[in-house]
C-alpha cells in the first residue's frame, strides 16, 4: 500500500485575486453614462428655466402695454428693465457682464440680435435717454418700441435654441 506522500497528487492552486483595473464593462459604462445624464439634465433644466423667463417676460410685456393706469415714460422705464432682466437670463459669450452696459453700449448690444439695428438707428433709441427725462417728447411711437421688445425677447428665444 502506497503512502500517502508518494501518491502525485499536488495541492490546490487558488485563481489569480481580481485586480481593480481593467474595469468590467458596467463601470465603463457608468463612467460614460451618469456624466452626459447630468449634462444632458443641467442642460434641460437650463433650457426650461429659460422657455419660463421668455414666458413670463411676454407676459410682463403684454400687461405693461395693456395697463391704462401707467403712463408712457413709465412704460419705457419698465421695457429697459424688463429687456436688461432678460438679458441677464441669456448671456452672450461676446459680453462679459451685461448689467454693466449703458447707452450705446447696451443699444449694440440689443442690436446683436439682428440683422439691422432697430435699438441704435430706430425706435429703441428712445431707451437710453427717456426713462430718465419728466416729460414724454412727442414722435416716440410706443407701439412699436413694444413691438421691438417683443421681438428681441422672441431672438433670445431662437438663439438659445441653437
Amino acid at each position: 500500500m502506497p503512502l500517502i506522500n508518494d501518491l502525485p497528487i499536488h495541492d490546490i492552486h487558488l485563481p489569480e485575486p481580481i485586480g481593480f483595473f481593467p474595469p468590467a464593462l458596467g463601470w465603463w459604462l457608468i463612467f460614460l453614462i451618469v456624466p452626459l445624464l447630468s449634462y444632458l439634465f443641467i442642460a434641460f433644466a437650463q433650457r426650461l428655466k429659460q422657455k419660463k423667463a421668455i414666458k413670463e417676460a411676454k407676459q410682463c410685456l403684454d400687461r405693461l402695454e395693456k395697463d391704462p393706469s401707467i403712463d408712457s415714460i413709465d412704460k419705457i422705464r419698465e421695457i429697459s428693465m424688463l429687456l436688461r432682466r432678460v438679458a441677464l437670463i441669456y448671456p452672450r459669450k461676446h459680453v462679459t457682464n451685461v448689467a454693466e452696459l449703458t447707452g450705446r453700449a447696451w443699444l449694440d448690444y440689443l442690436d446683436s440680435s439682428f440683422k439691422s439695428a432697430p435699438f441704435k438707428n430706430g425706435v429703441g433709441r428712445c431707451l437710453v435717454d427717456l426713462p430718465y427725462q419728466k416729460s414724454m417728447p412727442h414722435g416716440v411711437d410706443l407701439a412699436a418700441l413694444f413691438q421691438l421688445a417683443y421681438m428681441w425677447i422672441d431672438a433670445q428665444n431662437n438663439a438659445a435654441r441653437r
